[in-house]
């Protein structure tokens, strides 16, 4: 562990009281308690702290991130099948794919999904927060206004072989650094290439006013030692965690929100949050701490609308089927609920570069995997360990036909039937500039999430769809905190979602197939692999997205900002409707998911809830506004 480890506090009773005990300890209520230590929380904790006049307590279910083996790039899917450090959340049966239960791991240690992520520095497209400031109507939240908060926190290392990045459009001294820090390989760089010569432009960066389309190697959050910038270690310093007004708590899973009933000016009962109650496991002592002036859910697009389920504050029927008083009736609490669904393709890499010892089959694979980390270690971070597994990508229109030529991407008749004479796939996208599919490599072709790899060198092409149609829910499954939820993104739900997966597949079949990175795959298909799956049709291409759909672990959006009559539960200012003293800050809000990654996205929300936060607060006015 790191030495800013011991300043987390592991004893509760510094910080609170028994639930059971009558009044407020003097250590024990702080002004503003944040409930997860996510992506975002730490972010919002160490920017509010930063104004000594303002106490935060911020709590976190799991541990730390600041494992040595978690700062090493490449390791991150080792992590996935333990629940000491990822909830081991499962969706229902998803319809439109076998009716298979899809794995959906969330982070449960400080810094959240971004301890745990690819590390693939791409914020989405200027026309996605465009679309948020609409969707809101705020202008606060548009790309040239919201943008700045991606700038705040960004600290851009230049690189020299990649001169035409613009330094002018970056941020220089936030506390997250990005660039190009981590582990290259050949097969990325032939992906580009192939890229190229499939007719994709090449784009200098993914972040820009210009939008993201075109192929290049990612930006990503590796620092210059190629060690994982997570927002843990971003943040939460060492000089940040020695500041008196912040306490950071670890292993302590919020059950409940508490409420205090009062009488408005006008009359009206007006519900206001003053405090949480907490605990360690299902089976111990329950803990109990207050707020001043406001509780911030950082919980992630699982964790915030549960909690906020359990609490009373979401769709009255669905509460009260589980004995819930319901303390604000806001139906879209749980609504809403989208993710990125991918498709990998799997090939034998004849070149024998793949990392295969990355996920071990077998007591050769191990001693490699010593080797490399001796190496690694030995030559400041430049071995194959410092892959952050996704080292390239484009991001595309489905509908552009220099990409998507008609000859060879025929419209579906199921679209064609419904879209009449034009023929059109429906546009899901932000703007004409905005993608709909990403397309990627990783180093390493993988299964189950990285549990499982083959015996020799593989690596995969993936096929994104950005802009889904499909729109889920998540509901609770009892009224215990410790039950996970019931979860269900209704994968392929909307017809236009398959057959944007068909192309996206077709897409990476062919690619496979164009120079220089056809050279590079021996075009067996044996053991599962898909040398030959080019040769199937479009018709078996969508059994294929059917079994083989996945999550991007990029779950949003069901704690939407948006109008209430519109399902929203936050308002521009995140504060939830009808309640005060309470705000939600995390992937939960986005209006729409974004056309890319979801982390910098989520920071940036951080970002701006903290500026938001520390002008109300500062004011005196942290709970006007409500909408009831």
């Amino acid at each position: 562990m790191f030495p800013t480890s011991n300043r987390y506090i592991t004893d509760f009773s510094k910080v609170a009281l028994p639930a059971t005990s009558k009044g407020n300890g003097p250590d024990t209520t702080f002004d503003v308690i944040i409930v997860g230590g996510g992506t975002a929380g730490c972010a919002l904790a160490a920017r509010l702290s930063e104004d000594p006049s303002i106490s935060v307590l911020l709590l976190e279910a799991g541990g730390s991130g600041r494992m040595i083996f978690t700062t090493i790039p490449s390791a991150f899917s080792k992590l996935f099948w333990n629940p000491q450090y990822v909830f081991q959340f499962r969706t229902e049966p998803q319809e439109n794919a076998r009716s298979l239960r899809k794995f959906w791991p969330r982070a449960r240690m400080l810094g959240g999904c971004s301890s745990i992520n690819a590390q693939m520095a791409q914020y989405g497209a200027p026309g996605d927060f465009d679309q948020w400031a609409k969707i809101i109507r705020d202008q606060e939240w548009d790309w040239k206004n919201f943008g700045q908060a991606f700038r705040k926190f960004e600290s851009y290392t230049p690189n020299p072989n990649y001169p035409n990045v613009s330094t002018a459009l970056k941020g220089s001294s936030g506390p997250v650094e990005v660039g190009y820090n981590g582990y290259y390989g050949d097969s990325a760089r032939d992906f580009v290439e192939s890229c190229l010569n499939k007719g994709i432009p090449l784009k200098h960066d993914f972040n820009t006013t210009d939008g993201p389309n075109g192929v290049n190697r990612i930006m990503t959050y590796i620092d210059k030692s190629v060690r994982r910038v997570s927002t843990e270690s971003a943040y939460l310093t060492t000089e940040v965690l020695n500041r008196p007004n912040l306490k950071v708590v670890i292993n302590a899973t919020v059950t409940k929100l508490l409420f205090r009933t009062s009488t408005g000016q006008a009359g009206e009962k007006e519900k206001k949050v003053v405090g949480v109650d907490f605990a360690q496991n299902e089976k111990g002592k329950v803990w109990r701490a207050k707020a001043r002036e406001e509780v911030v859910l950082c919980g992630g697009a699982i964790n915030s609308p549960q909690l906020l389920l359990l609490s009373g504050i979401g769709p009255s029927e669905h509460l009260s089927s589980h004995n819930i008083e319901v303390i604000h009736d806001l139906p879209g609490v749980g609504k809403h609920l989208v993710d990125h669904p991918v498709v990998d393709f799997w090939f034998k890499d004849k070149s024998k570069q793949a990392p295969s010892f990355l996920i071990p089959q077998g007591v050769g694979d191990v001693v490699s995997t010593i080797k490399e980390a001796a190496m690694y270690y030995g030559s400041s971070g430049k071995g194959k360990l410092g892959t952050n597994w996704g080292e390239a990508a484009c991001f595309v229109r489905s509908d552009d036909p220099a990409i998507f030529p008609p000859t060879e991407y025929p419209i579906p008749p199921c679209i064609r039937k419904r879209a009449g004479e034009g023929e059109m796939i429906y546009d899901s996208t932000s703007g004409p500039t905005s993608p709909d599919l990403e397309i990627f490599i990783t180093t390493l072709g993988y299964k189950k999430h990285g549990k499982w790899s083959w015996k020799y060198p593989t690596f995969a092409l993936h096929a994104c769809l950005l802009r889904p149609l499909s729109r889920g829910e998540l509901q609770l499954k009892s009224a215990s905190p410790w039950d996970h939820p019931i979860m269900d993104p209704k994968y392929l739900s909307s017809e236009d979602d398959l057959a944007k997966l068909v192309r996206g597949a077709r897409f990476c079949l062919n690619l496979a197939r164009t120079e220089p990175i056809n050279s590079r795959i021996d075009h067996t298909d044996q053991d599962g692999l898909d040398g030959k799956t080019y040769m199937k049709t479009d018709e078996e291409l969508e059994e294929i997205v059917k079994d083989r759909v996945e999550t991007l672990y990029h779950p949003t959006s069901t704690c939407r900002m948006a109008p209430p009559e519109d399902g929203g539960v936050v308002d521009s200012h995140l504060r939830v409707y009808g309640i005060k003293g309470l705000r939600v800050c995390d992937a939960s809000v986005f209006p729409e998911i974004v056309s890319g990654h979801t982390a910098g996205a989520s920071i940036a929300v951080a970002e701006k809830c903290a500026d938001i936060m520390k002008g109300e607060l500062r004011g005196g006015d942290s709970n006007k506004n409500v909408h009831v």
